[in-house]
């Protein structure tokens, strides 16, 4: 028997222990409680999913690709969604470009520069705070920095003052996630670059942030998605359910010009008295909205899958 005993690993000597305990009835009922929360919450989603792709099937069936193609016309027959999609994709940009950046260099200097201060302390806290601000004060923002005092560069209520303050917008969110990749990287990386003479910066280079890649691609990829269904920023800086301005050359003049989103679509053409707007188009424009949000997702999961890596 002493034999038996000395043969058990601690593993399975503490599984018998637990094994042997009375059952634990309310860690099982809110088990159960939490299971509940989240079938009700799938079903909720599922519901409204089946609401809206059975409404916008007979629009396609009927126009068929002319609503993607369509421009922004007041005759709903005619409408459709591309310089909404233009619109959305020349956000992202701005979000690429502008929060991708700062976003990451932000996050490398705070895990791997600062110094655990006071002040440093203030401004993680402030970050993690800029995240759960509702969107519309950015909106504000933006209505009062890039629309009224830099109007003269930006083009006022323009594509420009709405790219920029999406980027604002999910900046928080991008070093937020790119922090936490960073900090998930084991230090054992690091010592190990510095064990062979590699400067700090050489480390974080080379080791740190190719092993950091994965979450931080995902992170950002997923902050994409929010940037391109925000509504109240958009409608805040001025964007329309027109069109860019026909007139525009280069590609100067056509940030600086009018500009409309899939989001805004949705919202304006909600609001119409034609049904043939609030029953058949807004459908369609949120089932494209979903795909391109979707396709955001996935491709952030294939980065993930693709750049993952096992400690």
């Amino acid at each position: 028997m002493a034999t038996r005993a000395a043969e058990l690993t601690t593993s399975e000597i503490v599984q018998r222990a637990l094994r042997r305990k009375r059952i634990d009835l309310a860690g099982q009922i809110f088990q159960v409680l939490l299971l509940l929360a989240l079938l009700i919450s799938l079903l909720f989603l599922v519901v409204l999913l089946f609401d809206i792709v059975s409404k916008a099937i007979p629009t396609f069936q009927e126009r068929g690709a002319d609503v993607v193609t369509g421009t922004v016309s007041s005759l709903p027959e005619r409408a459709g969604v591309s310089q909404g999609i233009s619109g959305s994709l020349f956000l992202v940009a701005f979000v690429v470009v502008i929060a991708f950046p700062l976003g990451v260099g932000a996050a490398i200097y705070l895990e791997e520069y600062a110094a655990d201060t006071r002040l440093n302390r203030f401004i993680n806290t402030n970050v993690r705070n800029l995240a759960g601000v509702p969107s519309v004060v950015y909106g504000l923002l933006g209505l009062a920095l890039f629309v009224k005092l830099f109007g003269s560069f930006t083009g006022g209520r323009s594509v420009m003052s709405a790219g920029i303050t999406m980027a604002i917008l999910v900046l928080p969110i991008v070093i937020i996630t790119s922090a936490e990749a960073l900090r998930a990287v084991p230090n054992s990386i690091r010592e190990a670059g510095y064990g062979v003479g590699a400067t700090k910066w050489e480390v974080i280079r080379s080791h740190v942030l190719p092993n950091a890649a994965p979450g931080i691609l995902t992170g950002t990829v997923l902050s994409l998605s929010r940037a391109i269904g925000e509504t109240a920023p958009l409608l805040m800086v001025g964007a329309v359910s027109g069109f860019f301005a026909v007139n525009a050359e280069g590609l100067i003049d056509r940030l600086q010009s009018q500009f409309t989103a899939l989001p805004v679509l949705v919202y304006n053409w909600s609001r119409q008295p034609d049904p043939g707007f609030r029953q058949d188009l807004v459908p369609a424009a949120i089932v494209v909205l979903l795909v391109l949000t979707l396709s955001a997702n996935a491709i952030a999961i294939l980065l993930r899958n693709r750049y993952d890596r096992k400690w």
